[in-house]
């Protein structure tokens, strides 16, 4: 795949259309623009963040308000949307040390676990009835392979994600659509926002990372565009990190 938008060919999902949860900031903002920009009908579900300049800003990109934890109403919007052609779960959070809390630790499994799960049931009759093969990208994590101390929910939930999308990706390959999962690295996101406003810490994660510098959203973003894209046809059930190399060393 060469020339066009990030080295894709121009309008690789032209006539494609995307559901993006968690779509309205980092990463799944990200996507939902990247997905535009090679011709797709994008729909970015998520929460409206505090910094509407994170907001995915494209004409093919409609965005929905909505919060996962109400996994009724995501189910009827996915159902809602019709035939689809990708699903990127994107949806996401974490409370860092405060998830020892179980309070805490319900609502992180619940977004970014069991929303995922929801949201990958609700479409897989739309990616059935797909004209081309089906495909859906979670998001999980570097946490899923070394866990974190500072995040143990987070990291329980990633680590279920990427079992989640092994099981999915047999379950759903008699329909047509293929499952795979990116693994991100330290990424500059909302998300991220507590490590970067340390300047020791953040120096001292990036000392670390053999690339020498953190990852970008678009960056994820393109993985998961390959993922989706015809390159990726005998792809299913993978678990691709995109970290710079952290986990290397």
């Amino acid at each position: 795949m060469t020339g066009g938008v990030e080295g894709f060919e121009p309008g690789l999902f032209k006539g494609r259309r995307a559901f993006v949860t968690g779509g309205t900031s980092g990463i799944g903002a990200a996507t939902a623009v990247l997905f535009a920009e090679l011709g797709a009908e994008v729909i970015a579900l998520g929460l409206r963040p505090s910094d509407a300049g994170e907001l995915p800003d494209h004409p093919g990109v409609r965005v929905v308000e909505h919060d996962v934890l109400d996994g009724g109403g995501l189910t009827a919007l996915i159902a809602d949307a019709g035939p689809l052609d990708t699903l990127v779960n994107c949806a996401g959070v974490s409370h860092d040390r405060d998830e020892y809390d179980m309070e805490l630790w319900h609502r992180v499994l619940e977004i970014n676990l069991t929303a995922t799960m929801v949201a990958c049931q609700a479409a897989r009759p739309g990616l059935s009835r797909a004209a081309g093969a089906g495909s859906i990208v979670n998001v999980s994590s570097m946490f899923a392979y070394s866990g974190s101390r500072d995040r143990p929910a987070y990291s329980a939930s990633k680590g279920g994600i990427s079992q989640l999308t092994r099981s999915l990706a047999a379950e759903y390959a008699a329909d047509g659509v293929r499952v795979n999962a990116v693994a991100p690295g330290f990424v500059v996101t909302p998300l991220a926002r507590g490590l970067m406003d340390d300047p020791a810490a953040a120096e001292a994660v990036r000392a670390r990372i053999p690339v020498g510098r953190y990852g970008r959203p678009r960056e994820i973003a393109s993985v998961a565009a390959f993922l989706c894209s015809p390159a990726a046809s005998y792809i299913t059930g993978a678990i691709l990190p995109v970290d710079g190399g952290y986990l290397a060393v």
